[in-house]
């Protein structure tokens, strides 16, 4: 299986070349797409325009930036490529993009490609639903080079509790004068240092507190997720898939 790999001079497309050269799952890189390329030759790319040929291409794994998301999924759809979006931070437009390409083509779309984060999220569920009294709030931490705050990953799980208690909102921060309401989810965001990824959630009541916590030790865990998710969407049909898809899969093997 061969792959182009968006952003591959970025710190995670790095991690993903790199198992690509180990060979992981089989999985080869067949070109690299950066902005920060010196030229247009050889097997990294300035843009995908620069692409001549797509041919024993079978997927496209982007670990970019949000901004280069409507370029890379309008090549996709033109040549009927398979994509993960593993990218965090993008608009309102940027995720209806994403939401449309999946209506023509199979899309991999998740804030975060670890399967521990899936995990944590099921839970967060589970826990928000059977203590529907609870206060809830979200702490996640990253390296001080993180560009976006909240974390993809920090929506991800205020929107899933959201599902199981739809009257609840997201707050994100917390300032000045005002009593929490039962209703809030908060969310608050730490960037310092070299932190992988600290995602916790806490669910409490007067009497009792749970506190559900995950953390990245490395940044390879992400590039697995992203080949991962790759080797699972190769031969799917349009539509938008996840990682709660993946291990729907996984469980039902």
């Amino acid at each position: 299986m061969k792959i182009i790999i968006n952003g591959i001079l970025g710190a995670m497309g790095r991690e993903v070349a790199k198992l690509c050269d180990k060979g992981f799952r089989g999985i080869e890189c067949a070109k690299g797409v950066d902005l920060m390329a010196e030229d247009g030759s050889g097997s990294t790319v300035k843009s995908f325009s620069d692409i001549e040929s797509t041919e024993g291409i079978d997927c496209i794994v982007d670990f970019s930036h949000h901004s280069a998301t409507a370029g890379m999924l309008d090549f996709a759809i033109k040549h009927g490529l398979p994509v993960v979006v593993a990218t965090t931070g993008h608009t309102d437009d940027e995720i209806g993009a994403i939401r449309a390409a999946s209506k023509k083509i199979p899309v991999f779309y998740s804030g975060n490609m670890s399967l521990g984060i899936a995990l944590l999220i099921e839970l967060a569920k589970i826990t928000a639903l059977a203590m529907p009294e609870a206060e809830i709030e979200i702490i996640e931490s990253h390296h001080n080079r993180k560009l976006d705050a909240p974390s993809g990953t920090a929506l991800m799980l205020a929107n899933a509790i959201r599902e199981v208690k739809p009257r609840s909102y997201s707050k994100v921060g917390r300032s000045g004068q005002g009593k929490r309401t039962s209703e809030e989810i908060g969310i608050h965001s730490v960037r310092m240092g070299n932190i992988v990824g600290i995602h916790e959630v806490i669910v409490g009541t007067n009497n009792q507190t749970i506190t559900l916590k995950h953390e990245a030790h490395d940044r390879a865990l992400f590039a697995e997720g992203g080949l991962a998710a790759a080797a699972f969407i190769v031969g799917k049909g349009a539509g938008l898939y996840d990682m709660a898809s993946l291990i729907d899969e996984q469980s039902h093997q």
